[in-house]
């Protein structure tokens, strides 16, 4: 217990000071971002930023719905899956370019999302699991089976490569790199802006105790659907832009396997938290990465950390409630700062 509170105080001076000097930090950010085509990367060092912060990405769309409302999805590999080839397929078959077609998808996998989300809005902890996982097995059999539409087993091939103001962004140039880490750069600020909305501050509500928020007279099932909406949203961007990466994609991409490895980076990132997703996606692209020397053994050693996070840190390696002051809005400071008899009269 007191490791705990000895860690949660370091992590919590750490953002105070992150806090405090948060315009610096997003100035050195943006020089970074703008210097990454003259970085020099080879590339295995490129590929690997780019699984990072695509995972980043990935956690930030499960978080909203798993994070902010509780709903624990073991099936968003069928999300990423159906933003892949939405994304692809416009391309290579009806002739669109990069942009509106990553939209379509984000779109298109969002009101998937809401199809699933409205037969799921009465089942919640191993029930909705079970629902979301067999979303996924059936994303898994449309994508082998309906050859005349994916391809089946083959795939889709042969993807064109996006361009920007006529500029190729290519891995070799950095520009696919630049290209994630813009999106998942919006996407942070996205999923920061929701925390801190009303819709946000209801996600939690549900989280913490959606029998206490239906009594204070939330629809608890509308903001379900909204969470459903926004997390298939965000995941089938990511993969739009994860059929870039290899210029092909194939049924096997989008497997159980890749859905529990996003649950993974929101576990052990931190619940709720947007520095988690990228520290959770770092810590499980890296590791692999890392500990090849250890054979088969990295397998052993990766699942036995994460036994041990989940035993002495189950709010997961960046999760603790933030110590920040709550930042009022403008219209409720104006309410605070009026005299005691207007507020009555106002009442």
């Amino acid at each position: 217990m007191a490791m705990k509170k000895n860690t949660n105080r370091l992590l919590s001076s750490f953002e105070s000071f992150c806090y405090k000097y948060r315009y610096i930090f997003a100035v050195i950010y943006v020089l970074l971002c703008v210097s990454i085509p003259f970085l020099g990367l080879n590339r295995v060092q490129t590929r690997l930023l780019m699984m990072i912060a695509l995972y980043a990405m990935l956690g930030m769309g499960l978080n909203v719905l798993t994070g902010y409302t509780g709903l624990v999805s073991l099936g968003h590999a069928g999300f990423y899956g159906i933003g892949a080839y939405v994304c692809a397929l416009l391309q290579v078959n009806a002739g669109w370019s990069f942009w509106p077609a990553l939209l379509a998808a984000g779109v298109f996998t969002a009101f998937i999302g809401l199809l699933l989300g409205l037969p799921s809005l009465r089942l919640s902890g191993s029930y909705l699991s079970i629902v979301t996982l067999g979303f996924c097995e059936i994303v898994q059999m449309i994508l082998k089976q309906w050859e005349s539409v994916t391809n089946g087993n083959y795939g889709v091939r042969n993807i064109p490569t996006p361009h920007f103001f006529g500029i190729p962004l290519t891995a070799k140039n950095g520009g696919l790199l630049l290209l994630i880490v813009v999106l998942a750069t919006l996407t942070a600020l996205g999923c920061l802006a929701l925390k801190n909305s009303n819709t946000g501050r209801v996600f939690f509500a549900i989280k913490d105790d959606e029998l206490a928020s239906t009594m204070m007279g939330i629809n608890t099932s509308r903001y379900k659907i909204v969470s459903f909406v926004i997390s298939a949203f965000i995941t089938g961007a990511a993969g739009g832009f994860y059929s870039l990466v290899n210029g092909y994609i194939e049924p096997t991409n989008f497997v159980f396997n890749t859905s529990i490895l996003i649950l993974s980076v929101v576990i052990v990132g931190g619940l709720g938290t947007i520095r988690g997703m990228v520290f959770g996606a770092a810590l499980l692209q890296l590791f692999p990465e890392v500990s090849r020397g250890l054979y088969e053994w990295r397998f052993v050693v990766y699942g036995l950390l994460l036994v041990l996070m989940m035993r002495f840190r189950p709010q997961g390696a960046l999760g603790w409630r933030s110590t920040q002051p709550y930042h009022l809005s403008k219209q409720a400071k104006q309410i605070l700062a009026q005299p005691e008899t207007k507020k009555g009269g106002a009442a």
